[in-house]
Parts: C-alpha cells; sequence; structure tokens
C-alpha cells in the first residue's frame, strides 16, 4: 500500500506540512520522491509515523524521538509495550481524576462527604498534570523518561505534611527571589545561599540525588524557555536570571 502525503495526513490526522518538516529534520522519510517532487509512503513509513505519534502523545521531544528510533536495537514490539503500559497508567490517573471531580461535585452540593485525603492527593495529581501538560516535553528530553517519572512517583509518595513542606519551600524562594532582586543585591553575596540552600531543598525532594551540575541545568533553563522565565518574572523581571547567576555561582560552594 502507498500513499500520498496528503492520503497519510489525512489517515495519521496530522497535517501535511508536519510530514514534509519530518522529512526536513530526517525524522520521517517518504519511500519515494517523483519527478514533480510528490512525496510517497509504503506501509514502513506508516508504520514509523505511528511510532512517532505515539512519543509525541507520551510528551517526548522530536530530537529525543528521532534518537530512539535511530538506535539500532530499537525494538517496534516492545515499544509499543511501553505505549500501551503508558496509556494505561494514564488512564487509571484519569479514572482517579474523574472521581474525585465527581466526589467534589458532590460534596458541594452536601451528597458527599469528601475526606481531607481525597482532597489532598487531588492537589497532588493535578499538579503533576499541569506540570506534564507544561513542561513534560522538554524535562523528559533533558533528563529522561525514567528521571522525569521518577520525580513524579516522589511527589505522589509525599505525605500532606510533605506537600506542604513542598508548597511552602516554592512560595519562600519565589519571596527571597523578588527581595533580592528589588534590593540589588549582588548574587554572590552570603545572603544568597540561603535562597539557593533553599533552591536545592526544594529539588532534592522530588529528586533522586543531587549533583550541582544538574541544579545549575535546571537554572539554566529557567532563562533558556520562555515558559519558565515568564512563571519566575511574573511580578518582578530578572528573577530567572538572578537565580541562574545565584545557582551558578553557589551550587559547587554548598
Amino acid at each position: 500500500m502507498r500513499y500520498g502525503i496528503r492520503e497519510l495526513s489525512e489517515l495519521a490526522g496530522v497535517s501535511a506540512r508536519t510530514l514534509r518538516y519530518y522529512d526536513e529534520i530526517g525524522l520521517l522519510k517518504p519511500l519515494f520522491v517523483n519527478e514533480a517532487g510528490y512525496r510517497f509512503y509504503g506501509e514502513e513509513e506508516a508504520e514509523l509515523l505511528q511510532q512517532i505519534l505515539f512519543y509525541r502523545e507520551r510528551g517526548f521531544g522530536l530530537k529525543q524521538i528521532g534518537e530512539i528510533l535511530k538506535k539500532k536495537d530499537f525494538d517496534a514490539e516492545q515499544a509499543l509495550k511501553d505505549h500501551l503500559a503508558d496509556l494505561e497508567a494514564r488512564r487509571d490517573q484519569l479514572d482517579a481524576l474523574i472521581r474525585t471531580v465527581k466526589n467534589t461535585i458532590l460534596s458541594k452540593k452536601g451528597e458527599y462527604k469528601m475526606s481531607d485525603k481525597e482532597k489532598f492527593e487531588a492537589l497532588k495529581e493535578r499538579a503533576i498534570k499541569e506540570n506534564e501538560a507544561q513542561y513534560g516535553a522538554e524535562i523528559r528530553e533533558k533528563y529522561g523518561e525514567d528521571c522525569v517519572e521518577a520525580s513524579n512517583e516522589r511527589v505522589k509518595g509525599m505525605t500532606q505534611e510533605e506537600w506542604e513542606q513542598f508548597q511552602g519551600l516554592e512560595k519562600e524562594i519565589l519571596k527571597q527571589l523578588k527581595e533580592n532582586v528589588l534590593a540589588k543585591i549582588s548574587f554572590d553575596q552570603e545572603k544568597v545561599k540561603e535562597l539557593v540552600l533553599l533552591h536545592k531543598k526544594w529539588l532534592c525532594m522530588t529528586w533522586p540525588k543531587y549533583s550541582a551540575e544538574a541544579h545549575k541545568g535546571v537554572a539554566a533553563m529557567y532563562v533558556a524557555d520562555e515558559r519558565f522565565r515568564q512563571y519566575y518574572d511574573r511580578e518582578v523581571q530578572g528573577c530567572a536570571e538572578f537565580l541562574k547567576q545565584a545557582v551558578d555561582y553557589w551550587a559547587s560552594r554548598l
């Protein structure tokens, strides 16, 4: 079976422009291009596109997908099993969220008494989902699938006391950042060391182990990625850059 670019785009639910881009970056080459310049794809290319779309749906970046598919030991059948396991896990998470929302609605109507534990679990699930939606692809590409999943599991396993501490640390970091930037304090002053220690403590609540280089890498991402920069700079401009400079200076001195 052979498909023209429009036929394959309609079959897969992606635009022809996307397929052309995948060709340009070497992610999905057509079976052949005719003399008129039209791309044609075979069954093997269609199967490869399916794998690409599965990985995209799981939050992988295009560069990471390319590296996975080009591995000599890439196993298409095992990849499908991994996709299925991921989908089933996400289904379970979604089912749990649906139950929580339904119970919340019932509790608002006075028809169900929602426990504090249920409310707390819902907060953790929502935080993970929001983080995945905004930054999932980028952090997976930078730190790997296993690292991100391990971090998510540590969040899920937090007690209510640990969760409140985690949230409190984030608020304190933002508070000190704003104060330091507004006061025009130099990032190499001893006072700023406290801020970097707080940030380290916050990271270590979800990281399996700490390294100064990884800490610096995260801080660099706060500046390089506009979404992170906007998060830290939403009240006072320069907070993201200040945190990066502070971590660069102090992380190896902690």
